[in-house]
């Protein structure tokens, strides 16, 4: 064997610019001493290109890197040879030749001393210091070599401080020999990270649609998206010649998977095939095993691959169903088998399914001409086609329909009909979560529209597509067109058009356009609430009994709703608004559900912004619509944070990013990052707070999403007031709330206006902040913050004289008890207990500093419970009760890091020396010198020499 092997000691940092892999990216090792991972993903997922970026990234000691050569196979120790050739090698630096037989005491009968040769070898290897070893295509060692390997990741500390990072292919059953080694499977890229590959390998110079075409075809196979981008030619590459179709051809395909599969018999090749046929646009890439059987018997005329018994590498048998072990390798084997065979296969399906599978089968067994024939029996088809997939009461989820409408317009002649089930067909398409499937067929609705209301219709869905994934300018430029195209034809969905138009302008926080796009209606007269009345979440309806007759209604009061609320007549937006919350129920349509979870929200009734977001999530589930997991999540993450429930807006944030990701929705996805941010600003996760907001306000800069971008900026400055940098927290604010050309979204700025304030107070620039509490306070009149009122008196406090601040604090204590919310009450208790610490009423500051710890930790607010702790411990109290300056407070951790320290170590000094990154080594020393109230690595040295010298007490 004689694979590519290397051997390194340093290992250079991970760069911004690297390349996006199959996973998240990673600032550390996936592994550490000690550990094994084994890496697994169908072909073309990037297992090599994963593993050369772990190496760069293990930075505790030196790696080495082996690559199987296939051709060595089957030859006994050979694996093994190569890699303790490396370690007998003198100079690490290249390397080493393959051992005779013999060297290193192996012997070809003896496993034991095989397991004993390599322990020994990675043990003396690692005596100085952590290794990571890893193994490229491990599969393809020779089996000796193979379960010796095995053994070592099942039990890699008996080795040393050894790290192991094994690959094998994900699409075929898990050699024996890797059992029981922890998997780490490398997910296909979402649309955004195969976007980003495209664009570092182009330069940005890829034409926007071509980008998107490559995108979708390759459905997250990196090796895939980057051959169909080796495969174009410089104008197609630019959008100036059209692409081919298909994209991914059965040739490309093919080279990419080996060949595919080369020794198979005729029935074997029938049953992938039909396998493949049936699974074509399943939602989860299985399908029932019943059908395929009966069709193969079809097929086959009894033959016993009628048995259904394939080969095992390729297919998964289970519960009923069946499903492939790669997608890339199902296209491959549906790809080569010719259109002859691909119809015969979906001819046979077709007597074996019934309702709209069955004849979507039956679709697919037409020939690609079926719509020129004259006996109209393509005609038939496609109507009863189109038929099935429009009725609700037909069970299928939207990318069956999609596909169902599609092929319905292919098999329809040019004209009105056509466009009409391309159109149906791109609604369903962006329900399931496919804007780019969406897309292009909107783009022939557009050409071969024959109406203005099919045209309206056209774009009224091309600017929902971009109102989730699109610059946001575009799409109320969109939807207004939309909306005059369907003025005079279709009301309601004019009315939704609007809507949108709005939604997208207050993405932008575009005040002036959200006017625009609402103003039709605006000579309706709303009764204004009687004087003295409050208007606010609680605000009742005119008529509590009163319901909305149907979705139109409620669209038409979410309009009244946003138009009065950007015009100031709060009492009139609340009613409107309370009225769409009120008329939504569990089993309402999604986009009803929608829109009452945004009225709640913009009201501040979080329960009811909860039960609404929560039943459009469920609903979203229950029917297949995709596309609306990413907003009702965000909904429900942004109640939480207004809840002030840190931990599970975060929750509720990460999985709406998968969703959003999923859906090709970056805007939405701006949203959720900007979520993890605000969420992670609190639990002073610095890095975690940094990685959310540089991706929000990348997304927040090329699609024009002010709202995102504020909340990003938000979490930065909470963060910072966290971690005890008050001025840097002003800095940041100041601009975003104050009045001028910087100000921040109009919907968020307010929110902030109690960080920014007590940021200026803290830094002692609390003059600059009274205008501003003077606007936060016709705010909290509205009601559309719970939180509000408390803050305000909080706010007022921080800027009053002793005489008067005594009280206000007071009294905000006693209104947040009424409004909830544990983080903004300890804040509150936290700020009190800091004014009275400095007026020396230290009874009264330990207690109001003792209850903010508790309320910090009990909604997982880390940053500000660290500075509660320096606050009692300032008081002369630590939170335990301990003395300040005790280092038996400490975890075992950071005190072996506290004598480091003393020592004269530096953070990467320590950071080798444990085996940790750099980063936890700083995050351990933050809390240290929290916890012992010292302010710099010299006091700290201090500290630990002053306590050795002192004689413990007896």
């Amino acid at each position: 064997m004689t694979g590519q092997t290397t051997v390194r000691h340093t290992a250079p940092a991970v760069g911004r610019r690297d390349r996006p892999t199959a996973v998240p990216e990673r600032a550390e090792a996936p592994v550490a001493a000690g550990e094994a991972r084994l890496v697994t993903g169908e072909p073309g997922c990037g297992r090599s290109r994963f593993l050369d970026r772990a190496a760069r990234v293990f930075t505790a000691g030196p790696v080495v890197h082996v690559r199987a050569d296939p051709a060595a196979a089957t030859v006994p120790y050979a694996g093994l040879r190569v890699l303790l050739g490396l370690f007998a090698e003198p100079n690490a630096h290249r390397p080493a030749a393959p051992p005779r037989n013999g060297r290193h005491g192996l012997d070809p009968l003896d496993a034991p001393s095989a397991d004993a040769a390599l322990r020994s070898a990675l043990r003396t290897a690692s005596a100085d210091g952590p290794l990571l070893v890893c193994v490229d295509d491990a599969h393809l060692w020779d089996p000796v070599s193979r379960a010796a390997l095995g053994r070592l990741g099942r039990d890699p500390r008996a080795a040393g401080a050894v790290a192991l990072l094994l690959t094998a292919p994900g699409h075929r059953p898990l050699d024996p020999e890797f059992a029981g080694i922890p998997p780490l499977r490398l997910d296909p890229l979402t649309a955004a990270a195969s976007a980003a590959l495209l664009d570092e390998e182009t330069g940005g110079s890829l034409d926007r649609g071509v980008r998107d075409d490559l995108v979708a075809e390759a459905e997250g196979n990196p090796a895939l998206l980057l051959a169909l981008l080796r495969s174009l030619t410089p104008a197609q590459l630019r959008g100036r010649a059209p692409l081919p179709r298909p994209l991914a051809d059965a040739e490309l395909l093919t080279g990419l998977v080996g060949g595919c599969p080369s020794a198979l018999t005729a029935e074997e090749e029938q049953v992938l095939l039909t396998a493949a046929a049936a699974v074509r646009e399943a939602e989860d890439g299985s399908a029932a095993v019943a059908p395929v059987r009966r069709a193969l018997a079809r097929l086959t005329g009894g033959a016993p691959a009628a048995r259904l018994d394939p080969p095992p590498d390729l297919l998964v048998l289970g519960d009923g169903r069946l499903r492939f072990r790669s997608a890339l390798v199902r296209r491959a084997l549906y790809a080569r088998a010719g259109e002859r065979g691909r119809r015969a296969a979906h001819r046979a399906l077709a007597a074996q399914e019934t309702g709209l599978p069955g004849l979507l089968h039956h679709a697919w067994a037409e020939p690609a001409d079926a719509a020129t024939a004259t006996d109209g029996t393509a005609a038939a088809l496609a109507t009863a086609l189109a038929a099935a997939a429009a009725d609700p009461a037909v069970p299928a989820s939207p990318r069956l329909r999609c596909a169902a409408l599609a092929r319905a317009a292919d098999l329809t002649g040019d004209g009105p009909y056509q466009a009409r089930h391309r159109l149906a067909a791109a609604q369903q398409a962006l329900l399931a979560g496919q804007p780019h499937r969406a897309l292009r067929l909107l783009d022939a609705v557009r050409t071969g529209a024959p109406d203005a209301e099919l045209r309206g219709r056209a774009e009224l869905l091309r600017g929902a597509a971009l109102l989730r994934d699109g610059p946001v300018d575009e799409a109320r430029a969109t939807l207004l067109l939309a909306k005059s195209l369907l003025a005079a034809h279709a009301p309601a969905a004019a009315l939704a058009a609007t809507l949108g138009a709005a939604d997208a302008a207050w993405a932008a926080g575009d005040v002036p356009g959200c006017l625009e796009a609402l103003a039709e209606g605006r000579g309706e007269k709303e009764p204004e609430a009687p004087s003295g009345t409050p208007a606010g979440p609680g605000a009742a309806s005119p008529d509590p009994a009163a319901s909305l007759a149907s979705g139109d209604d409620v669209l038409r009061e979410h309009r009244r709703g946003m138009l009065a609320l950007l015009e100031r007549r709060f009492g009139a937006a609340v009613r409107s608004l309370r009225r769409v919350v009120d008329a939504a129920a569990p089993g309402d349509r999604v986009e009803t559900l929608l829109r009452a979870a945004a009225a709640a929200l913009l009201m501040g009734d979080l329960v009811g912004a909860r039960g609404a977001a929560t039943a459009a999530l469920v609903a979203a589930r229950t029917q297949g619509e995709a596309a609306a997991l990413g907003p009702a999540l965000e909904y429900l993450a942004y109640t939480e944070l207004r809840a002030g429930r840190h931990g599970l807006a975060r929750t509720h944030a990460e999985e709406g990013l998968r969703a959003a990701h999923r859906a090709g929705q970056r805007n939405t996805a701006a949203h959720h990052h900007a979520a993890q941010a605000l969420a992670a600003s609190i639990d002073g996760d610095a890095d975690a707070v940094a990685r959310h907001v540089r991706h929000a306000q990348d997304i927040s800069l090329r699609h024009g999403l002010a709202q995102a971008a504020t909340l990003a900026e938000w979490a930065l400055a909470r963060a910072d007031l966290g971690d005890g940098r008050p001025a840097e927290a002003a800095d940041r604010l100041g601009p975003l709330v104050r009045p001028g050309p910087g100000r921040g979204h109009f919907a968020v700025w307010m929110l902030a206006v109690p960080c920014f304030v007590e940021a200026a107070a803290r830094a002692g620039r609390g003059g600059s902040a009274g205008p501003v509490v003077e606007e936060f306070a016709e705010w909290a009149r509205f009601g559309a913050d719970p939180q509000a009122p408390a803050q305000l008196l909080r706010c007022r406090a921080l800027l009053a004289p002793p005489d008067r601040a005594d009280g206000l604090y007071e009294s905000a204590l006693a209104l947040h008890d009424t409004a909830g919310g544990d983080f903004e009450r300890a804040r509150t208790e936290f700020l009190y207990g800091q004014w009275l610490r400095r007026r020396r009423r230290l009874r009264e500051a330990r207690d109001r500093l003792g209850a903010a710890l508790v309320g910090f930790e009990r909604c997982g607010a880390r940053a500000w419970a660290e500075q509660a702790r320096a606050e009692l411990r300032a008081n002369g109290t630590s939170a335990g009760g301990a003395r300040a300056g005790d280092l038996s407070a400490l975890t075992p951790q950071q005190l072996r890091i506290v004598h480091h320290v003393a020592g004269g170590a530096t953070n990467r000094e320590i950071a080798q020396a444990l085996t940790v990154s750099t980063r936890t080594v700083d995050y351990h020393l933050r809390k240290v010198f929290a916890a012992l109230g010292v302010r710099s690595r010299v006091e700290l040295a201090r500290l630990v020499e002053q306590t050795e010298k002192t004689p413990a007490h007896p």
